[in-house]
């Protein structure tokens, strides 16, 4: 939540690697294939790294009725 700049560093620098090892493409819809697959295969990577339940419930404590009680 808080180091997004990381995360978008991080995809943006793996999309310049992979257009830069391909070279070139036949069409445009090429490329955005293969970046749509790249963007797919890297959020992998991006589910939950950090455990915020303990955050969550200090939240809740803290900010009472402006936190929703469940996390959709």
């Amino acid at each position: 939540m808080i180091y997004t700049t990381n995360a978008v560093e991080a995809l943006n620098r793996s999309l310049r690697k992979i257009i830069k090892t391909r070279g070139s493409f036949p069409n445009d819809e090429a490329a955005l294939k293969l970046l749509y697959l790249a963007i797919k295969n890297a959020g992998v990577h991006w589910r939950r790294a950090i455990e915020w339940t303990g955050a969550m419930g200090q939240f809740a404590i803290q900010f009472g009725d402006r936190f929703p009680a469940s996390s959709n």
